[in-house]
C-alpha cells in the first residue's frame, strides 16, 4: 500500500494562464506573495429545504463556476504581464472571458482547470511604507478539480 506524503511545498505548484494576448506562468517562481493562489466556488453545491412537517429536500446545483485569485509581490514582473493581457483583452468582447488557468501540484496529485476565465477587475494599487501585493482576480465559468492523495509524486519518483 503506497504511503502518502504529509509534506506540502509551494515549490511544487505550477500554474499557467493561456488566453488572448499571451501565455505565461503564474505559479512558483513568478513572484507570488505569501498568500499565493486561491480557488473559490461561486455557490454552494446544495440547498436544503425543510418542509413544515420536518421533511427534508436536497437540491443539487449544477454550477461549477468560481473565482481564482492570484497574489503577487508589488515588485513581481508578472504584474506587468497581467496588465498587458488585461489591456489587450478589454479592448473588445471578442477577447474577453477566453482565458484558461491550470493549477497543479504534481507532488500531491492535484490538478485544477479553470475555463472561460475573465479578469474580474483591475487590481487595487497601493503605495505605502511596505510594498505590499497586487491581487489579480478572475471569474471562471467552469472549474474542474482533482485533489490527489499525495502519492502521485511518490509514484513518479519510483518510476524514474
Amino acid at each position: 500500500m503506497p504511503v502518502s506524503s504529509n509534506t506540502y511545498s509551494f515549490m511544487d505548484v505550477a500554474a499557467t494562464i493561456t488566453g488572448p494576448g499571451g501565455t505565461f506562468s503564474l505559479g512558483y517562481g513568478s513572484g507570488n506573495a505569501e498568500e499565493g493562489i486561491t480557488i473559490e466556488m461561486t455557490e454552494d453545491k446544495n440547498t436544503m429545504t425543510v418542509g413544515a412537517d420536518g421533511s427534508v429536500m436536497h437540491s443539487l446545483h449544477c454550477g461549477n463556476s468560481g473565482t481564482v485569485t492570484i497574489r503577487y509581490l508589488k515588485t513581481s514582473t508578472t504584474n506587468n504581464q497581467m496588465q498587458q493581457m488585461y489591456d489587450y483583452q478589454r479592448v473588445t468582447a471578442a477577447n474577453w472571458g477566453q482565458n484558461t488557468i491550470v493549477i497543479s501540484d504534481p507532488a500531491r496529485g492535484d490538478q485544477i482547470s479553470c475555463r472561460g476565465c475573465a479578469f474580474r477587475r483591475f487590481p487595487n494599487v497601493a503605495y505605502a511604507k511596505d510594498g505590499g501585493l497586487q491581487e489579480w482576480s478572475f471569474q471562471a465559468a467552469f472549474i474542474d478539480s482533482v485533489l490527489g492523495d499525495g502519492t502521485q509524486g511518490l509514484v513518479l519518483a519510483a518510476a524514474a
